[in-house]
């Protein structure tokens, strides 16, 4: 079993006896989710592809939470943002922005990019490399302003 779902159901556990409903349920949902994706493909997952499971799951909170924002829905706007939160705690820690300069700039020099058309070289590479570190919007972003 992978270390991140042993950690997701210890801390399943820890909520449950503290009674956090909230955590608990956050956590509960995740896991089904983990364990709907192991049935329909039939094998165990690995962290890499529980973390990608994880960020697909805080990227719908978040849009979930603007477009709640954006409909004047303030309760359902801090449970969603409360639920991305819970979930990123997950994640491996993100790259600061110095950070993903840095590695981008050695992608950058691996690939031999030199302008905003060689952008598929760097992304194809720098999001195997950076996925679980760094959102492909960020990654993109700051590709494009080392570039331009």
């Amino acid at each position: 079993m992978s270390e991140l779902k042993k950690k997701l159901q210890e801390d399943l556990k820890i909520a449950m006896k503290e009674k956090d409903t909230f955590k608990r349920d956050t956590v509960r949902f995740l896991m089904s989710a983990i364990k709907q994706v192991e049935v329909d493909s039939r094998k165990e997952l690995s962290d890499e592809d529980i973390i990608k499971i994880i960020q697909k799951s805080v990227k719908q909170r978040e849009e979930s939470a603007r477009q709640y924002k954006d409909a004047g829905r303030e309760d359902l706007y801090e449970k969603e943002i409360k639920e991305a939160q819970i979930l990123k705690s997950y994640l491996p820690k993100q790259l600061s922005d110095e950070e993903l300069e840095a590695e981008l700039k050695k992608i950058i020099e691996e690939v031999g990019a030199t302008s905003l058309k060689d952008m598929g070289k760097i992304m194809g590479v720098a999001t195997k490399k950076l996925a679980s570190v760094a959102d492909g919007k960020r990654i993109n972003q700051t590709a494009k302003k080392l570039l331009g």
